[in-house]
């Protein structure tokens, strides 16, 4: 019973704090998107995996707070992506349409995500 009631106390502060949070990860996809770089830095993983994760990580705050709009935020996330991936040739990188799909899975996967704990974490369960 304690995990359920610290996982709560967490997705409070996620509520509560959500506009912050999601502010935060728009800065830094968009540093990390549009910084001049003359090669990719070696990390590990796949670029579509971290296009994946970075745009879960945008959702999930919203998604979780379930506002009657987030479906518009998602949407709105899209074509930031969208934007972002159009940028990026005037800023010495590649922009790919394949990351805009990845951005668009982590979207839908935050989506599913926020669903999941929403309902394991109701007070009906």
């Amino acid at each position: 019973m304690m995990y359920k009631k610290l996982m709560n106390q967490f997705l409070d502060i996620i509520k509560a704090q959500w506009a912050v949070l999601t502010l935060i990860t728009l800065v830094v996809i968009t540093s990390l998107s549009l910084w001049p770089l003359d090669k990719l830095p070696p990390v590990p993983g796949s670029d579509k995996t971290h296009h994946l994760i970075a745009y879960t990580f945008l959702m999930l705050p919203i998604a979780i707070r379930k506002p009657n709009n987030r479906i518009l935020f998602g949407l709105l996330f899209i074509l930031y992506s969208a934007v972002i991936e159009l940028l990026q040739p005037y800023v010495n990188r590649h922009g790919e349409g394949m990351d805009m799909l990845a951005n668009t899975a982590g979207i839908i996967c935050a989506l599913l995500i926020a669903e999941l704990i929403n309902f394991f974490t109701s007070s009906k369960h």
